[in-house]
């Protein structure tokens, strides 16, 4: 064999062996989901339109606004115990129900007190007898004025008792201090109660107050008299919206949330709304009445600039807007658009000035 003919045959084995190695790799770029496949339609996939959501600019309020969690508690609210200690004789409430200030709620037993009182009431005309006789006996020197103011010292001290133990009767009362409604009973007749017993809870609801927090920074927005909007789920499982009045804003920040406290009252006047009830407390700050507000989505900031796309035949088209009122989920448009502009809200980071767009959703701002 001559060295020409070797190094052919050669040539043809080397050739054969390279065509096993990369068959499968030629196979896998021929096949429709192989790679030479996929090329060819991301290159048609940038021609066509890319689909969007957007909205058509109009005129409208554009309110600025704190949002914040609220609780109602009661205007009054008390735990009601006796100032003396005793056994429970008479119970003069049922439970759940209106009292009105100074009704008799419960009695502890007086009798002792009562004892005590009418002995020393017994001894009033005799001691009111012998100021009678010594005054009489002091006009013509009979007696010393020393006589006199001993016997003055003890009717003072006499009736000074008879008050004193008036006072103590009085602590075997419990009496409403307040109008409102008292709750449940937690002590029976018969029991012996101390001033640390609690006898039963009494809240005034109508007004109800609202408590809430603001941020430190929305110090200067609430003050005495500013309205308030809240929200409440109803028995409908709907948002209820009330009104309410600030009467009174702490007189510090909190150290531990930078917030500040803030009450408001709700005439309440049906008693519909308990305390305890978690609410969403709205404030306003600042409302314009005449702006159009662009989608916080749809606004791109670059390089110190805030772009946002509209839509024109057909095609997106970079707009620079000057903004004035930021809300949660709008900013007001002071320059850049005009009522009836279509604003692209969706894929705004795809797009570039010319692009081909097809809204699949629009609506109205």
């Amino acid at each position: 064999m001559t060295k020409s003919i070797r190094w052919i045959l050669t040539s043809i084995i080397l050739l054969f062996i390279t065509g096993i190695v990369l068959f499968p790799r030629i196979k896998k770029q021929a096949e429709p989901g192989g790679e030479a496949a996929k090329s060819a339609p991301a290159l048609s996939q940038r021609r066509l339109p890319l689909n969007i959501n957007a909205v058509i600019m109009k005129i409208q309020s554009l309110t600025d606004k704190i949002i914040s969690p609220g609780v109602t508690i009661p205007d009054e609210e008390v735990d009601l115990s006796f100032e003396s200690s005793g056994k429970i004789v008479s119970i003069h409430f049922n439970e759940g129900t209106h009292v009105k200030k100074g009704d008799l709620l419960a009695k502890i037993n007086d009798k002792p007190l009562q004892a005590e009182l009418k002995k020393l009431e017994a001894q009033i005309p005799l001691a009111k007898e012998r100021v009678f006789r010594q005054g009489t006996l002091l006009k013509k020197d009979a007696v010393s004025q020393e006589a006199y103011e001993q016997v003055t010292t003890e009717l003072d001290k006499l009736m000074a008792d008879i008050e004193l133990v008036k006072a103590r009767i009085l602590q075997t009362e419990l009496r409403a201090p307040f109008d409102g409604v008292i709750g449940l009973r937690l002590v029976s007749e018969g029991a012996y109660t101390t001033p640390s017993t609690i006898v039963a809870n009494l809240t005034k609801i109508s007004p109800l107050k609202i408590e809430f927090s603001i941020p430190e920074s929305y110090v200067s927005d609430v003050s005495d008299g500013t309205n308030i909007t809240f929200y409440m789920e109803g028995s409908d499982k709907m948002l209820q919206k009330y009104s309410a009045r600030v009467y009174a804003v702490e007189s510090k920040v909190s150290l531990e949330t930078y917030t500040l406290k803030v009450r408001a009252i709700y005439p309440n006047t049906n008693e519909a709304i308990l305390p305890g009830r978690f609410l969403s407390v709205e404030v306003v700050k600042r409302e314009i009445k005449n702006a159009l507000a662009v989608p916080s989505e749809a606004i791109i900031p670059e390089m110190g600039k805030n772009i946002v796309y509209v839509c024109k035949n057909g095609e997106a088209k970079a707009t620079e807007i000057i903004t004035g009122l930021r809300t949660e989920s709008h900013v007001q448009a002071l320059e850049g658009l005009m009522p009836g502009d279509t604003v692209i809200t969706t894929g705004v980071m795809q797009l570039r000035t010319g692009i081909k767009v097809n809204i699949d959703n629009l609506k109205e701002e």
